[in-house]
């Protein structure tokens, strides 16, 4: 079973590695700041909720098989491309930032997986199992490129 933002322990445990991080970590790979790599892991969540617009493209990514196999299966590359809109280049407050991602996952796992849910940029119509996976899994990710 896939680690989900809907899990109580698993968005714990992923919110207890983003603390871990410092002001001063370094990625393994990739160019993003530590500051940078917190809004982009949040921006997407506020997408998800309707509350920040990102532009959708037609992709393969939109289908069956596809769509599961990225979510659930395929391991992700160092560097994979991403959206314009979650392409952070301004610094923050590693405090701020720190906080807004932490209040963007309870926001979004309080009001649950049967909120209204938006598409996907690059994936399209979701069902929340896939949001919650999808999400849980980001995050995880870029945990992992500043290795926490």
């Amino acid at each position: 079973m896939a680690k989900t933002i809907w899990d109580p322990q698993d968005r714990a445990a992923l919110l207890a590695r983003a603390r871990s991080l410092k002001p001063d970590s370094r990625p393994q790979w990739g160019k993003m700041s530590v500051t940078q790599m917190l809004r982009h892991c949040t921006v997407p969540i506020l997408a998800t909720m309707g509350e920040f617009k990102v532009t959708h493209k037609k992709t393969p990514f939109r289908f069956w098989p596809m769509q599961k196999l990225i979510i659930y299966v395929l391991p992700w590359p160092q560097g994979a491309p991403t959206a314009p809109e979650f392409v952070i280049t301004e610094d923050g407050d590693f405090q701020t930032r720190l906080a807004a991602l932490h209040a963007a996952v309870d926001k979004f796992a309080s009001k649950g997986p049967t909120q209204p849910l938006q598409a996907h940029a690059a994936f399209g119509p979701l069902s929340p199992e896939d949001w919650g996976a999808l999400t849980h899994r980001h995050i995880d990710h870029h945990l992992k490129q500043f290795g926490a």
